[in-house]
């Protein structure tokens, strides 16, 4: 089959790789008709996740069609329509059963690499290296899903996938995002970031009750999204601080809390963002934390901080001070996608949400390249690419 593999920083290519097999009762195979270049595959794009290997297949935004199933799954037959999670879990262990997937014990057979760096185990996640698995990932023709008895949503064969595809990542991370802040009547919601996950995170939180929602970025089109389409408020931070201009939106308090939706490669303006830049660059830091500083010290007293974006490693110059004299509550994680995913779907099948508006280039499988370098490099006005094998 044809994949999209990883080579080197910065660089990846469509390479012929073996189909993938069953090689657990509990696998199904399914032959992928939607996958979409995740804003976090750029960290593994641009070299910043540890322990990836040239020739791994890459992405965990996806959909199809199962063609062959494991002795072990009965709930799913040749045929069948799904959308997958990104992240792997079993079912069975302690922090499945309690809807924390992401945690999950059992679905990372490279465990002992991440216990060294992070000091436990977590969930897999497809094609995001090996210390989180080393499955192979999704941006190919076809792709092997381990537990898929509990792991993949059926879904209807009337609707496209551009409706659905964003069901397996970008909106559950949003909406989980909106979920950690406890939102309450009247609250005003920050968000640092308007890619897919930043306006579904917006989305949510009005779902939730937020009176107000501030966008944060610098990219012209993606502030526009934000104000159509998850009708933000919204802050250039290129054309005035950020902070500064967060004060005079909420009376001089702050939002009562801020989602990042951005990650370990966070930009930001003047000395700062060149300090980061160039200790990245070093290898001094892995992290870019500009939008985590950001955070703490705009938001109100008493204020909550949601981190959905990717962190691989260590930051620098953390404010501490600003967040424990202030009383910040600070809620983070990788999604759990098989908790919220039957409940995102349902608004989709009602028509009440069509999350295909992020999409703003969908591209054949075999020009991911372009596909990633556009994205990387925010041309032509590029949101979010959806690949069709």
């Amino acid at each position: 089959m044809r994949a999209v593999c990883w080579q080197s920083a910065n660089e990846v290519r469509v390479e012929t790789v073996p189909d993938p097999k069953i090689l657990n009762p509990r696998d199904a195979i399914i032959k992928i008709t939607s996958t979409a270049i995740c804003g976090s595959d750029l960290h593994i794009y641009g070299g910043y996740i540890p322990t990836v290997q040239q020739g791994d297949i890459i992405g965990h935004e996806f959909m199809g069609e199962v063609v062959e199933v494991g002795r072990g799954v009965n709930n799913l037959k040749v045929g069948d329509r799904v959308v997958v999670p990104s992240t792997i879990g079993c079912g069975r262990c302690n922090y499945c059963q309690r809807d924390m997937w992401s945690l999950c014990d059992n679905s990372n057979p490279k465990g002992w690499i991440e216990e060294k760096l992070f000091g436990n185990i977590t969930s897999a996640i497809y094609g995001y290296s090996h210390m989180l698995g080393g499955y192979a990932g999704a941006q190919a023709e076809y792709v092997r899903v381990p537990f898929a008895d509990v792991g993949v949503v059926k879904v209807p064969s009337d609707i496209p996938d551009e409706k659905l595809l964003f069901i397996s990542d970008a909106i559950p991370t949003g909406y989980m995002g909106a979920e950690l802040c406890d939102i309450q009547p009247g609250d005003t919601v920050a968000v640092w970031g308007c890619g897919a996950v930043g306006q579904f995170a917006m989305i949510s939180a009005y779902m939730m009750g937020a009176e107000k929602v501030i966008a944060i970025d610098r990219f012209l089109e993606r502030l526009a999204m934000a104000k159509k389409y998850a009708k933000a408020e919204v802050i250039n931070y290129e054309e005035v601080n950020a902070g500064e201009a967060l004060k005079e939106m909420t009376g001089g308090r702050g939002p009562d809390a801020c989602i990042d939706a951005v990650g370990l490669e966070a930009h930001g303006v003047g000395l700062e963002d060149f300090y980061d830049q160039t200790k990245q660059k070093l290898r001094l830091e892995t992290d870019r934390p500009h939008v985590l500083r950001e955070m703490m010290v705009a938001c109100r007293k008493g204020g909550t901080l949601s981190i959905m974006g990717v962190y691989g490693g260590f930051v620098d110059k953390i404010p501490m001070g600003a967040a424990i004299n202030k009383g910040l509550t600070f809620r983070m994680g990788q999604m759990h996608g098989q908790k919220y995913m039957h409940l995102l779907l349902q608004p989709i099948l009602d028509g009440k949400l069509d999350p295909s508006f992020v999409i703003t280039h969908q591209l054949p499988l075999e020009e991911a390249t372009h596909g990633y370098h556009i994205f990387q490099q925010k041309k032509d006005n590029c949101i979010k690419v959806v690949l069709k094998p």
